[in-house]
């Protein structure tokens, strides 16, 4: 019995330490500013932002996809790996076309990573359409 315990024992260290030596060499995906508040703007309004991201991991990065949460938003980022200590970026544009009030969108971001979902996201307070004065 105390072979088979000191047996299991030495396996979960085995398995631990090779999880922590494989995140040691995997690329890691940190974020610059992992929120953007659009503020005011007026439906219809098309707004984008651009997320600036960097590779701190040991290994190249590369994003499998990014997915949003409402077809309002879409994403366009980078589809080459991105190598340790390199930066690149996601645009994610927001059209306001038939919302109302507050919105909060939240992409995640699906990678090879240690880390391999991360998350962003962008609010938005959508005032009514602006009326447009027209001359008789």
């Amino acid at each position: 019995m105390k072979k088979i315990n000191f047996l299991a024992f030495s396996l979960l260290f085995l398995l631990l330490n090779l999880n922590v030596q494989a995140q040691e060499t995997a690329p890691k995906i940190k974020f610059a500013v992992s929120t953007h508040e659009f503020g005011d703007i007026y439906q219809g309004d098309v707004v984008a932002h651009t997320f600036t991201f960097e590779n701190t991991g040991n290994a190249p990065l590369v994003l499998t996809n990014v997915a949003t949460t409402c077809g309002c938003t879409a994403p366009e980022w980078p589809r080459e790996p991105i190598i340790p200590g390199e930066t690149a970026e996601i645009l994610i544009k927001f059209n306001s076309t038939g919302k109302m009030g507050i919105q909060n969108k939240v992409i995640t971001i699906f990678s090879n990573a240690s880390n391999p979902q991360e998350r962003i996201s962008i609010t938005a307070n959508i005032l009514p359409k602006k009326k447009t004065t027209g001359s008789n």
